[in-house]
């Protein structure tokens, strides 16, 4: 399964009311170390799947979303069970910190 990229109107239906956690990478194109963590989460997201959800969320089109979020600095990866926000990253990180803050969600 790919990362699946969300719009601020996809939001509700793919994160929030998602019956499984979910890793929510905000980040943007032009930012370096978003492009180093995409390919982390997205292989997250494979090994995963049907266990948890990976999404990514570009801030430039997702603005709404970001401000909720109160997102300020990027990558930031917010970890999500039951709708509500349980965990998050700030800053790029090895894939061994997303596995361990995502296994305690199950």
């Amino acid at each position: 399964m790919a990362i699946i990229h969300l719009t601020d109107e996809a939001f509700e239906a793919e994160v929030l009311k998602s019956e499984l956690p979910v890793i929510v990478d905000f980040g943007a194109t032009w930012c370096g170390p978003c492009r180093k963590i995409e390919p982390i989460i997205e292989e997250i997201g494979d090994e995963y799947e049907g266990k948890a959800k990976a999404v990514k969320c570009d801030v430039e089109e997702c603005p709404a979303t970001a401000q909720k979020f109160g997102i300020m600095n990027i990558p930031t990866v917010l970890f999500f069970k039951g709708g509500q926000v349980v965990d998050k990253n700030v800053g790029a990180a090895p894939k061994k910190v997303f596995i361990e803050k995502l296994e305690k969600l199950f």
